[in-house]
């Protein structure tokens, strides 16, 4: 019974939290009734495609024209890694990507059209230059690894969170090493990203990631909190996300794996009512906290590495990525798109993606929409979803549903419908 009252006593303040920063919304995205959508700006392959900051930069209009507006892109700085999650010279910006020059100019064509970058910082660990740990760009000393560090010579305090054995643990307590992250993030800022978002965010306290937003302003910020997630028992999954998200100060997003799990086992098996919860609100984390919970389907880890792009680690149903976006996008919350559905997967389903995007800003359905949860059953799930400017009501599986009263249909296909009104 402690239990469950503790879950329903984070729930409520959650929901306080969002009552009291939701006229605040004009201070940025993350204060509520935001209508950015997001575009995750590679996949786990784009460095082989080189230069890929060209493809960005000749895609910025595309990207415009499809309703994004903001891209996530790949780790910027020099790395021991092709894909950038071994960094190195924090603040060498030529990498497998592309060279600085060509990150600039695809910075410099997303702004002029009106997309916001937001740049993947990875700050938890770090390789050496030529060793284990011999930082430069910035140079650090041995104190700033984490002691119990795979490395012997790591000096540094305890680890805030849990170990990377890839590259050497750093430590956020060290002032200089605090100051040297900001320094070159506000350095990221100048070149003309808008934003974070953060990387391994499990491998050290949340609170730093507050501290840096701080020191940096960023538009915005997620991060990606991944961890084992109990199907049957989601509420201790999201509690993780609402618990780092306070971490911060509230100063970020993050990523809603939970809304990830249940949708695909939902749309996979048919289990539709695991998308309710007790309340009667989404079962992922924008059930309880929207304006602070990014929902996706697959990014550059979970997706699928046939026909293109992820590391298969865990991924969404790829016949049914279009009931999943249906769901993401006519939600609140912050979508985001990979960009292997988008541009990879074909033109029907850029098409059907382009069209949700269009549908949700034309009826002003935003981070903080009220949903309402119509059905939520063995066949289908359905719910009406309140915008600033008309609402929209959205069915997903194979059972009938539609509304009741004067709707029209916007669009609909195999096993999704949406209706505006």
């Amino acid at each position: 019974m402690l239990k469950q009252w503790k879950k329903s006593l984070r729930t409520l303040s959650s929901l306080l939290a969002l009552v009291l920063v939701a006229p605040l919304a004009h201070a940025g995205p993350l204060d509520g009734n935001s209508s950015d959508v997001m575009l995750q700006g590679f996949h786990w392959h784009s460095y082989q495609t080189y230069p890929w900051w060209n493809v960005i930069k000749n895609n910025a209009t595309n990207i415009k024209n499809a309703g994004f507006t903001m891209v996530w892109l790949p780790p910027p700085s020099d790395a021991a890694s092709n894909e950038g999650y071994l960094p190195r010279r924090l603040e060498v910006l030529d990498s497998k990507y592309g060279s600085r020059a060509e990150l600039a100019s695809a910075l410099a064509e997303l702004n002029r059209v009106g997309v916001k970058p937001i740049a993947d910082i990875v700050v938890n660990h770090r390789v050496g230059t030529n060793n284990w740990a011999d930082f430069t760009n910035p140079t650090w000393g041995s104190d700033s690894v984490c002691r119990g560090d795979e490395w012997t010579g790591a000096t540094g305090a305890t680890d805030s969170g849990d170990g990377y054995g890839a590259a050497r643990d750093i430590d956020h307590t060290k002032a200089y090493v605090r100051t040297g992250l900001t320094t070159w993030m506000n350095s990221l800022k100048t070149l003309g990203f808008a934003g974070w978002r953060y990387d391994y965010v499990k491998g050290y306290s949340g609170s730093y990631v507050g501290t840096y937003n701080t020191s940096t302003s960023p538009y915005f910020s997620v991060g990606e909190l991944w961890t084992d997630l109990d199907l049957n028992n989601p509420n201790p999954h999201r509690q993780l996300l609402m618990n780092w998200i306070d971490a911060t100060g509230g100063k970020s997003a993050a990523f809603d794996f939970t809304t990830k799990g249940l949708l695909q086992q939902a749309v996979q098996y048919n289990e539709f009512w695991r998308l309710r919860d007790a309340a009667g609100a989404p079962a992922g984390a924008i059930g309880w906290w929207a304006a602070k919970s990014v929902t996706f389907i697959d990014n550059h880890d979970t997706g699928p590495s046939h026909p293109s792009g992820g590391q298969n680690h865990w991924p969404f149903p790829g016949d049914k990525i279009l009931q999943g976006y249906a769901y993401t996008i006519t939600h609140p919350g912050f979508p985001s798109v990979y960009w292997v559905h988008y541009f990879d997967w074909g033109t029907a389903n850029q098409n059907a993606i382009k069209t949700f995007i269009s549908i949700r800003k034309a009826k002003g359905i935003t981070s903080t929409s009220a949903v309402s949860i119509q059905a939520a059953d063995s066949s289908k799930y359905a719910a009406i979803v309140t915008g600033n400017s008309g609402k929209v009501a959205v069915k997903i599986g194979p059972g009938a549903w539609s509304p009741t009263g004067t709707w029209t249909l916007a669009t609909s296909g195999n096993n999704y419908a949406i209706w505006t009104q």
